[in-house]
Formats: C-alpha cells, sequence, structure tokens
C-alpha cells in the first residue's frame, strides 16, 4: 500500500483525526526553516543581489550620480535576471547532479530568461526610446505631448548577459564551496 493510501486509512479509522498531527506540525515548522538552508535559492538571490549592487555602482562610476532604483531595476550591466538563473541552475546541478531532470528545467528555464532579456525586452527597450523620441517632438496641444515617457531600459546586450551568467556561475560555485566546507 503506497504511504498516500495508508494516511487516508488512518484518517478514516481515525474519524478524520490524525494520529500524526503532532508530528507534522512539527515537520511543518522544520520545512519553513529550511528555507533558510536551501542551497539553489539562497545561491539565486544572492547572485540577484549582487548583481543590482554592481548595477547601482556601475551607474555611479559612469555617470557620477547615485539612483535607487537601480537596486531594483530592470536593464545594465550585469544582468541580474541572468545572474540568478544561471546561478540557481548552477546550484540545483551541484546539489542534485548535472544529468538529472531538475537540472534539465533549470537549464531550459536559465536559456529561455537570457533569450527573452537580448531578444524581446532588448527590442521593446528600443522601441520605447523611439516612441519617448516621437512623442518629445509632438506640438504641445497634442493629446499625448503630457505622457509619462516609457521606459527604455528593459532588456540587455549580449555582453550585459553573458556578465550575468557568469556572476551566476561564480555565485553558485563560492556557495557550493561554502556547502562542502560547512558540512
Amino acid at each position: 500500500m503506497d504511504e498516500f493510501s495508508a494516511k487516508s486509512r488512518s484518517l478514516m479509522d481515525n474519524g478524520g483525526v490524525s494520529s500524526s498531527s503532532s508530528s507534522s506540525s512539527s515537520s511543518s515548522s522544520s520545512s519553513s526553516l529550511s528555507v533558510f538552508t536551501n542551497y539553489p535559492l539562497i545561491s539565486a538571490l544572492a547572485s540577484f543581489g549582487i548583481a543590482q549592487f554592481i548595477k547601482f555602482f556601475t551607474l555611479w562610476y559612469r555617470e557620477r550620480r547615485w539612483d535607487l532604483k537601480q537596486l531594483v531595476g530592470s536593464g545594465g550591466m550585469p544582468s541580474s535576471h541572468s545572474a540568478t538563473v544561471t546561478a540557481l541552475a548552477m546550484a540545483i546541478g551541484f546539489q542534485e547532479g548535472f544529468g538529472g531532470p531538475l537540472f534539465s528545467v533549470a537549464l531550459v528555464l536559465a536559456c529561455v530568461v537570457m533569450y527573452d532579456a537580448t531578444g524581446v525586452r532588448l527590442q521593446a527597450g528600443r522601441q520605447a526610446e523611439v516612441l519617448n523620441q516621437i512623442v518629445y517632438e509632438l506640438p504641445a496641444e497634442h493629446p499625448l505631448a503630457e505622457s509619462r515617457p516609457l521606459r527604455e531600459l528593459l532588456g540587455h546586450t549580449p555582453p550585459q548577459v553573458i556578465a550575468g551568467g557568469l556572476l551566476g556561475i561564480i555565485t553558485a560555485a563560492v556557495g557550493h564551496v561554502i556547502v562542502i566546507f560547512t558540512r
């Protein structure tokens, strides 16, 4: 008999009351704490944070101004989306093995995100630039002349995506080394 059938029979025999309610509540609390030890998740979030932090300082270095939007915004060098999904895929590969289905799913997800960043989102940002220029040149009495400008920094150039991917690989590798040495 499988585990589900055994639990169902146990519930029916006990009048719908689970005999393992105390053990399920303790396993629930321990599983909620396991989020803090989830190496792939921590790797992905750390990589995202590092990429956003780098963008923040890259803008300051280029333009000598601070822009807090860079800490959460999309676009720029390096790609935080690419860093996040690459770190996730690599961490899953290190933890579960590179030949398993979980790594395959993460790898396909990473490829789709990186392709989208350099394709659709990059082109949408370029279109936004053109549309903003058109609206800027409209006469003041035109109904669209006062419209809010479109966001132009949406996608990434291939070097930005590659830099994000490399950052993700490095973050996952460093995390893997930390996991090995803290066992």
